[in-house]
């Protein structure tokens, strides 16, 4: 994995914890033990959340985390919406490409979300393979404590 250092560079990065119950405290136990694995020149930021919109955990700077967990619930709903109607399967991820960043959102188990957060010059492949060696790592930190 590229490194440019981790994705907690400045102080606004820590990993915040706003909401209370054993899921949160998971969450932010796993986040905490693989915030220097994940690649920080392709990701600038990474919140855990509820599938209904709530934040358990976020490692982010100057973004809004309770809206952001907001919209990664309506943009996971309306992707399983969207790829039935499709008739591609359920959704594996959904992803946002702007002017200056990317956003992934990603399930992480049924009852939990991963968004993402990408750098500005990072190309949507380099952002996609990033995100999901986040994801794969967050995953695994959650299934060693449960």
């Amino acid at each position: 994995m590229r490194r440019r250092g981790s994705v907690t560079q400045d102080a606004a990065a820590t990993v915040s914890r706003p909401e209370a119950g054993t899921n949160a405290r998971t969450m932010t136990e796993a986040l905490l033990e693989i915030q220097d694995g994940i690649d920080s020149i392709a990701i600038n930021g990474v919140l855990v959340a509820t599938r209904d919109g709530l934040v358990l955990c976020s490692a982010t700077r100057a973004v809004q985390d309770d809206g952001v967990a907001a919209m990664a619930a309506a943009a996971a709903g309306l992707a399983a919406q969207f790829t039935t109607q499709a008739g591609v399967g359920s959704p594996k991820a959904v992803f946002f490409e702007g002017d200056s960043g990317q956003v992934g959102v990603f399930g992480v188990d049924a009852d939990t979300l991963l968004v993402v957060l990408g750098e500005r010059d990072t190309t949507m492949g380099m952002f996609n393979v990033a995100a999901k060696q986040a994801l794969a790592l967050l995953q695994q930190a959650v299934a060693a404590r449960r």
